[in-house]
């Protein structure tokens, strides 16, 4: 009988990922030490899977859980500082020519140079998670709903790519990605 690493990796990429989104919900700081473990598991996943950009996005998890860690660490120099917050209004278009850029780099460098069957969402998915991540190292209410994108087009992606425990997992993060979108919302309030 052989192991199906898919299937086992899946199960523990999944338990990591319901712990993590669960600690995420709480505003819980372990979550960024579960979210520098929880990449290692779903980079070789991904890799195994075809998804490049998702697997190469693993790597910017890892550094992303250590700086994350670190900013809500770091004692905070003003009152409102480490605070869950609305994302300023100034920040948005940033924001969106960062995703922007990203999107069409990560596009290029996956038809260019490797034999990715799905560019367009694998690149989506990661510029939308690179800008979700750095939200979430700011505490920004918002990042909930750029998560919840990104999860609905993994749920289709993975789906597609013959992982659908990990699908499974992303089906259960959009449910979370709404809650946890209202809990950090009503905490904040407008």
């Amino acid at each position: 009988m052989t192991l199906d690493w898919s299937l086992i990796l899946q199960c523990i990429g999944t338990a990591l990922g319901l712990l993590y989104l669960w600690l995420e919900y709480k505003a819980n700081i372990w979550l960024w030490v579960v979210g520098a473990i929880m990449p290692v598991v779903h980079g070789v996943l991904y890799l195994q899977s075809g998804i490049y950009a998702d697997a190469a996005m693993q790597l910017y998890y890892v550094a992303a859980g250590i700086y994350g860690l670190i900013i809500w660490k770091r004692r905070p120099k003003h009152k409102s500082d480490g605070k869950i917050r609305h994302t300023p209004k100034s920040w948005v278009l940033p924001l969106v020519a960062v995703y922007a850029v990203m999107h069409v780099a990560i596009y290029f460098l996956l038809v260019e140079f490797t034999d990715s069957r799905v560019p367009l969402l694998d690149s989506m998915s990661t510029a939308l998670c690179i800008v979700a991540m750095w939200m979430l190292s700011r505490k920004l209410v918002e990042q909930w709903l750029v998560w919840l994108v990104v999860d609905m087009i993994s749920v289709g992606l993975y789906l597609y790519k013959g992982i659908p425990i990990t699908a499974g997992l992303y089906t259960i993060y959009c449910i979370l990605a709404v809650m946890g979108y209202l809990r950090w919302y009503r905490q904040v309030g407008m």
